[in-house]
């Protein structure tokens, strides 16, 4: 029984901090790019799009995902306790830039009627980026840590 619980704590752990990096990736890869290339009233309506479905459903998979890291580091020893809780540590990085940095912009461009910009707008496009890459690295040395750990395990 326990060794069918430490396979699947391994495979959430795969799994959750894989989707994390895959979709942090996708958009610095992808859509903001193409946020960056829009015109700023479009910018804020597709933002606004976008937000809806991450918004609601990345701070779960981050934070649990952080979670079962830090109980698979628990449940281990040696090295992948070590790599496990570092893991863990990366995806804490992702929350605290996402919601210390990320997350206060979103919120800015939610309140913004895109027809009512005005020329005072300040447009929050690269530093949103900027902060967004910093949460990606993290996310993605998350992955490949987790992933370290589950083969040595």
């Amino acid at each position: 029984m326990q060794a069918v619980m430490e396979a699947t704590l391994r495979v959430l752990a795969l799994v959750g901090t894989g989707i994390v990096a895959g979709v942090l990736f996708a958009v610095a890869i992808s859509v903001m790019p193409a946020l960056i290339a829009m015109t700023p009233d479009r910018y804020v309506v597709t933002h606004k799009l976008l937000g809806r479905r991450y918004d609601r459903i990345m701070p779960f998979i981050v934070s649990g995902s952080a979670l079962i890291d830090l109980v698979s580091s628990v449940r281990s020893s040696g090295t992948p306790r070590v790599v496990f809780a570092a893991a863990a540590v990366c995806l804490v990085g992702v929350a605290v830039v996402s919601q210390s940095k990320n997350v206060p912009i979103n919120r800015r461009v939610k309140q913004t009627d895109p027809k009512d910009l005005g020329p005072d707008w300040q447009d929050p496009r690269i530093q949103w980026r900027n902060w967004h890459l910093m949460r990606t690295c993290f996310a993605v040395i998350g992955c490949i840590l987790t992933a370290i750990a589950v083969v040595v395990s």
